[in-house]
C-alpha cells in the first residue's frame, strides 16, 4: 500500500509538474536592465573550496548568511560572471545545518548587457531579521581548464591552468572570507601571489592545497584576478551523449543504449603519434594524459554488452557480470581502438539489457498505469571523470503508450533544484520493426552535466492499455490471414488459356 501510495503521488506530481508535452520548458527569468539585488543580507564567514582532481572544477562554498534587514527575507542571489555563467551545472543549495539535506529551489535568471548573471534561490522559510543560516552551495564548471603549454611531447606531463577571483563571487558584503585549492598533486609550480589583500604570505601551500586568504571586509562584486599551474596525468574529457531507454512488454526487456562523441581537451601532441613509445609506456605504466579506457558499472542483472564504433564491433573488452541475489554490479571495461591524446576525438556507442521487471511497477493488478525508474545517466566511471557539454535521453515506450509524464526527483545528484524546470522535454513517434502507428518516445535534454550525475534518476509514468498491447499481434495476424486469403483467392483462379 505505502508504494501504491507514493507512486500515485509521483503521478501527480510529475502529471501537474513535469508533464512531458511536444513543448520545451525554459525557466529562465528575465532581470529588469538596472537590477541590483538588494543588500538585505550579508556574508559573516565564507569559505570556497575548489577541487581540481577532475577534468573539470568542482567548487563547495559554505557561508553564513545573516539578514541584515527590518523585515523577513527568502530571496538570495548568487553571481557569476557572465563567461562563466553558461558553463555552470549542477547548482544545488542547502542548508548546510539540515539533517535532511533537502535543496532550495534554484532559478536560473538573465541580464541583458551585464558582466554578471545570477542564479536566484528561494528559502522555504524567509529568514528573519538578524537570523542567520549556514548554507551549502555546490556546483561544477565546464570547459574552465586549459592547457598550458598547449602542444606536449608524447610521454611530456601534461600542465593545466585555471583562472579565477581570489575574492569569491557575491552579491553582498562579506566579513571573512578564503578559498582553499585541492589540487590533483603538489607540482604546482605557478600560481599568483596576492600584494596587500592580507598581512603575510598569500597564498599558503600546504602539500597538494593552497589557500588564499582569510580576506576581512569585503565589498559585494569586487574581484582580484588570480591564475593557478599545475600539473594533471589525466586526460580532460567531454562528450555529447544520446542515451536510448527501450521498454519492451511483450518481451519483458528493457535495452540500453549511449551514443558518444568524446572528445580530449587537454594538451595536444607537438608530434606524430609513436606507437612504439606508447606500447613502452603501457608495459611500464608510466602516466599519460592520454585516455586508454574506459570503464563502466552496469545495474545488477545487465547483460549482452556490445560496443561499436564508426568502423564496427570493438573486441578490446572485459565484461564482468553482475548478480541480483547480493546486488553486485556488473563491471564493463572498454578498450577504444586508439588512445586518445589531446585534440583527438572517438565516437562509439555501447549497449546492454536487462529484465524490465527490476525496473517497472504496476500501479495496482489491474490497473493500467505503469511506473517506470531508471538512472538518468550511466556511463564510465573513470578518475578523471567526464563532462558532457548536452545530453538526450530518450525513453522509447511500448506501442500505444498514453498519458505519458516524468519527475527527476529533487537534489538528485549533479542537477539542480528543481531539476523539472531545469531540462528541456518533448514527445516524439519512434518507428522501427513491425511497428503500426509507432512508440512513443519521451525526450529529455540536458546541459552542462558531469558524470556524478550517473547516481541520479528519472521516473516516468504513463498509460497502456490491454487493447494497446494487443493492437500489434492483432495487426500482425489480420496482415498474414489477408495474405494467405489472398493467395488462397489467386490459387483458386483459373487463368488458363482455352479455345472458346
Amino acid at each position: 500500500m505505502r508504494f501504491l501510495t507514493l507512486a500515485a503521488s509521483l503521478l501527480s506530481i510529475s502529471s501537474i509538474v513535469c508533464g512531458a508535452s511536444n513543448e520545451t520548458v525554459d525557466s529562465r527569468v528575465l532581470l529588469p536592465k538596472d537590477f541590483s539585488p538588494p543588500q538585505v543580507f550579508k556574508h559573516v564567514n565564507l569559505v570556497r573550496n575548489t577541487n581540481l582532481e577532475k577534468g573539470y572544477v568542482r567548487e563547495t562554498i559554505n557561508v553564513v548568511v545573516e539578514n541584515q534587514d527590518k523585515e523577513p527575507q527568502s530571496t538570495y542571489y548568487i553571481p557569476f560572471p557572465s563567461d562563466v555563467f553558461g558553463r555552470v551545472g549542477g547548482l544545488q543549495v542547502r542548508d548546510k545545518k539540515d539533517s535532511k539535506k533537502t535543496s532550495f529551489p534554484v532559478t536560473s535568471t538573465e541580464l541583458v548587457e551585464s558582466d554578471s548573471q545570477y542564479f536566484r534561490v528561494d528559502f522555504p522559510e524567509p529568514l528573519a531579521p538578524s537570523s542567520q543560516i549556514t548554507l551549502s552551495i555546490s556546483y561544477h564548471i565546464l570547459g574552465a581548464l586549459n592547457p598550458l603549454p598547449k602542444s606536449i611531447g608524447q610521454g611530456d606531463a601534461q600542465y593545466l591552468v585555471y583562472s579565477f577571483s581570489a575574492y569569491t563571487p557575491s552579491a553582498y558584503k562579506t566579513d571573512t572570507q578564503k578559498t582553499k585549492i585541492k589540487f590533483p598533486n603538489s607540482n604546482v609550480p605557478d600560481y599568483t601571489k596576492t600584494d596587500g589583500l592580507k598581512s603575510g604570505n598569500d597564498p599558503e601551500k600546504q602539500g597538494s592545497s593552497i589557500t588564499y586568504g582569510p580576506y576581512e571586509n569585503v565589498a559585494p562584486g569586487v574581484s582580484y584576478p588570480i591564475q593557478v599551474r599545475f600539473e594533471s596525468t589525466k586526460p580532460v574529457v567531454a562528450a555529447t551523449l544520446e542515451r536510448d531507454v527501450e521498454v519492451s512488454h511483450w518481451g519483458g526487456n528493457i535495452a540500453f543504449e549511449e551514443r558518444y562523441w568524446l572528445r580530449h581537451e587537454g594538451a595536444k601532441l607537438a608530434k606524430h603519434f609513436d606507437r612504439v613509445d606508447y606500447v613502452l609506456q603501457t608495459y611500464t605504466n608510466a602516466p599519460t594524459s592520454a585516455l586508454r579506457e574506459l570503464k563502466y558499472t552496469l545495474k545488477p542483472g545487465s547483460v549482452d554488452p556490445y560496443f561499436t564504433d564508426d568502423i564496427g564491433n570493438v573486441s578490446t573488452s572485459r565484461f564482468r557480470p553482475g548478480s541480483v541475489s547480493d546486488s553486485r554490479d556488473a563491471h564493463l571495461e572498454l578498450r577504444p581502438r586508439y588512445p586518445l591524446f589531446g585534440g583527438w576525438k572517438y565516437s562509439f556507442r555501447v549497449g546492454w539489457n536487462n529484465d524490465l521487471s527490476r525496473f517497472l511497477r504496476q500501479l495496482g493488478s489491474s490497473s493500467d498505469s505503469y511506473i517506470l525508474k531508471v538512472p538518468l545517466l550511466e556511463g564510465p566511471r573513470n578518475s578523471e571523470g567526464i563532462q558532457y557539454d548536452a545530453v538526450t535521453v530518450r525513453i522509447i515506450l511500448p506501442e500505444g503508450s498514453t498519458d505519458v509524464a516524468y519527475e527527476i526527483p529533487a537534489g538528485s545528484p549533479g542537477l539542480p533544484h528543481p531539476a523539472p524546470p531545469a531540462v528541456m522535454s518533448s514527445q516524439s513517434i519512434h518507428r522501427t520493426y513491425m511497428d503500426t502507428r509507432g512508440r512513443t518516445v519521451l525526450n529529455v535534454f540536458l546541459n552542462n552535466l558531469a558524470d556524478e550525475t550517473r547516481d541520479a534518476q528519472i521516473i516516468v509514468t504513463y498509460k497502456y492499455t490491454v487493447t494497446a498491447a494487443l493492437r500489434k499481434p492483432l495487426t500482425i495476424a489480420s496482415a498474414c490471414l489477408v495474405v494467405f486469403v489472398s493467395v488462397w483467392i489467386v490459387g483458386k483462379l483459373d487463368v488458363g488459356i482455352r479455345k472458346r
